[in-house]
């Protein structure tokens, strides 16, 4: 048993493919420098566990086996939770003091939530030699945020940060976990995000209310056609001959989650075959899926992805994460990439009033320890 190790967790992006996760479909996300750096050690308590934030500089408590909720929206519930989902596979056997910080900017869509609940499974696993699979640590970080922070939210954000390989996107089967991945070869383009520093309030309450009308759809068709256990049981084409049965907006919501899937298939292949235009084309019909048939986009994001669509130099954009804010990801040729920063802040100031914040991305490997 270690005495002490520190753990550095990832961000992650998804190149294509929000909002399919929690309802068995694909995703294509990649683990990316960016992200959260736990220290863990040995207190010599028999229960109790010191937990120090960082970069907020606050402090907290938590008892092994009392793993009580705190209050709504705290990052405590994030500890706390994973903590319960962990000791629930193996007992926790002792005490420990854990610190931990990041530069993943929280609200931002790069799922800040993810790699701090990884690195947390991930350092607790290692200190106490628990010998936890990866599989196991993954399901345990998205059943603490269900249950302790209150999102249902799917597994791309907590397989990505636990699970990414350098320089690789990740083609991930949500409905039975199975991956391979993606060189990202992107030739003379790169990837930049754009972050509106927008945060609306709908984000939590609305992902979950998604969620729940992507379900009753599904029911609904289950009940028409006993063969269609999943949305991706349904092609586009098959889709308009169930349209009698769902009310409007249950339609659009079930339709942007089996289009959001096929794009998702079809940018894995334009990535086997260095179509980078192909990819392009198909950001920016998953934004407008999102945006129009979803409804998870905002003023904002319309707008960033929208000033994109007449520079020649950008071959794709779209929102990326929960929605309602946080960031566009923009593909902009590397010659191209000041002048676009500098254009696309000066638009979005003038039309919102409010900064834009540009960050460019390298892809990195997933959860691992950096010191022992």
């Amino acid at each position: 048993m270690v005495k002490e190790i520190k753990v550095k967790s990832p961000g992650r992006i998804n190149i294509i493919g929000d909002h399919t996760d929690y309802m068995d479909g694909y995703v294509l996300p990649a683990a990316i420098g960016r992200g959260v750096t736990v220290s863990i050690h040995l207190n010599g308590t028999e229960d109790m566990v010191q937990v120090f934030a960082q970069d907020m500089q606050q402090n907290h408590t938590i008892t092994l086996g009392k793993y009580e909720k705190y209050q709504p929206n705290g990052w405590q519930n994030y500890v706390i939770g994973v903590l319960a989902e962990v000791n629930k596979i193996k007992k926790i056997p002792s005490g420990f003091d854990l610190s931990f910080s990041g530069d993943v900017p929280i609200g931002s869509g790069m799922s800040s939530s993810a790699a701090l609940e990884c690195s947390i499974a991930y350092a607790v696993n290692a200190l106490f030699d628990l010998k936890i699979p990866k599989s196991k640590l993954i399901k345990a970080c998205q059943l603490a945020e269900h249950n302790y922070v209150g999102t249902k939210c799917g597994i791309m954000d907590q397989f990505s940060s636990m699970m990414g390989k350098a320089d690789h996107a990740i083609l991930l089967d949500c409905q039975d976990l199975s991956f391979e991945y993606y060189p990202i070869q992107l030739g003379e383009y790169e990837i930049v995000l754009l972050n509106s520093n927008v945060s609306h309030n709908l984000a939590e309450s609305q992902y979950n209310l998604r969620r729940s009308s992507c379900e009753e759809g599904l029911s609904i068709l289950h009940a028409e056609n006993e063969k269609i256990n999943s949305l991706r049981d349904l092609n586009l084409k098959e889709l308009p001959s169930y349209q009698q049965y769902l009310d409007p907006i249950l339609y659009r919501r079930c339709k942007h989650v089996i289009s959001e899937n096929e794009r998702v298939l079809d940018a894995a292949k334009a990535m086997n075959l260095n179509d980078i235009e192909k990819l392009g084309h198909l950001m920016y019909q998953s934004h407008l899926s999102l945006s129009k048939d979803y409804e998870v986009s905002c003023p904002e994001l319309d707008f960033l992805v929208d000033q994109t669509k007449h520079k020649d130099f950008v071959l794709g954009s779209r929102m990326m994460g929960g929605g309602f804010g946080g960031c566009t990801i923009n593909l902009v040729h590397a010659t191209q990439m000041e002048k676009f920063i500098e254009s696309m802040s000066d638009d979005y100031a003038k039309k919102f009033n409010r900064d834009l914040s540009p960050y460019t991305v390298k892809i990195n490997s997933g959860t691992r320890i950096i010191e022992k």
